[in-house]
């Protein structure tokens, strides 16, 4: 059975989205012209909008009825990532994403920049007028913790000695971070304090499946199906799972081992083909898939401490989506 996005996952929660989207233009007026301008490009650049969709899927799990706070927390989770994600292309000097011109590219470095900082900041302005202590306290760690992936991730960069158990760490700061501030903020609104962990397991285990899978796509889908050169992450010299499992996979000092090795310490993407070859024949995929469903079935377990509700049902079904990419 495939699962369809709109009627399987969005269909449960279409009416508090489009009332969150409302919210979302209304969080990014700004008294400067410019903040307004790039603001309202990379909001409108967002994907699937996945965060906020679990938020709203989440406190209705919890049995939120009233759900104004929950639409408004949901539109400050995905000002949170809009912000991150620009700060990412400038970071990783992209010039697309989601083939559309990302911000640095359509202005400047400086202004994507300072209109990140904007979006952070006004999530934040936005979270307080939420009024709930814990919630706030989650958010700042939590937005801590996600700045410290990336700059994880960039300490990463050319090191091939990058264990699993780092890359692990990377993307749990660099993507599942957010997805848990996005359902355990959903609990902690809803007032259900038995329900803030296993939410919190469940977006964690769903956030590193999504990751590892975005990972194995790198290798198996064309540049226009995943929006991005497959060479990117090799080209920054990313020690990404698919390469860390093809040089565990690969007897040390030959001349496969060599190549991936030397692809991660110096970068660019000259052995390119060959890299991709390597990945594929040792078996590296297979085990980054299996990895992949060991943390979606994580996932689904966690949501088995919530109640039985076509809510719980749709946070199932964005999980089995996220790892269908690659069935």
């Amino acid at each position: 059975m495939s699962i369809d996005f709109k009627q399987d996952i969005l269909a449960p929660v279409a009416e508090d989205f489009a009332e969150m989207d409302r919210f979302i233009n209304e969080g990014i007026t700004s008294k400067v012209g410019l903040v307004m301008s790039v603001s309202k490009h990379v909001v409108e650049a967002g994907g699937k909008r996945m965060r906020p969709i679990m938020c709203l899927l989440a406190a209705h799990a919890c049995g939120q009825t009233e759900m104004l706070h929950s639409r408004h927390l949901a539109a400050v989770i995905e000002m949170l990532h809009t912000a991150t994600l620009v700060h990412d292309d400038v970071v990783d000097e992209s010039g697309l994403r989601r083939g559309r011109p990302t911000a640095n590219a359509t202005w400047d470095n400086q202004t994507a920049v300072l209109v990140g900082d904007f979006l952070i900041a006004r999530a934040f302005d936005l979270l307080v007028n939420l009024k709930d202590f814990d919630l706030l306290k989650d958010f700042s760690s939590g937005t801590c913790e996600i700045a410290e992936g990336e700059v994880l991730q960039l300490q990463s960069q050319h090191q091939p000695d990058t264990t699993e158990e780092i890359y692990l760490k990377i993307i749990h700061g660099k993507t599942s971070r957010l997805f848990e501030l996005a359902t355990e903020g959903a609990a902690i609104l809803a007032g259900t304090e038995q329900y803030r962990q296993p939410l919190r397991d469940y977006a964690g285990h769903f956030g590193n499946a999504f990751q590892i899978v975005d990972d194995v796509l790198d290798y198996i889908s064309d540049a226009e199906t995943l929006g991005k050169n497959i060479g990117d992450d090799l080209m920054e010299g990313k020690p990404t799972l698919p390469l860390i499992a093809a040089m565990q996979m690969t007897a040390q000092g030959s001349e496969a081992h060599q190549i991936i090795y030397k692809s991660i310490a110096t970068g660019g993407t000259a052995q390119l083909e060959q890299v991709i070859e390597i990945v594929k024949s040792s078996g590296a995929l297979d085990y980054c898939m299996q990895r992949a469903k060991q943390e979606t079935d994580a996932a689904l377990q966690s949501l088995q401490a919530l109640p039985q509700s076509i809510y719980r049902d749709a946070l199932q079904n964005l999980a089995k989506m996220a790892l269908d990419r690659i069935q």
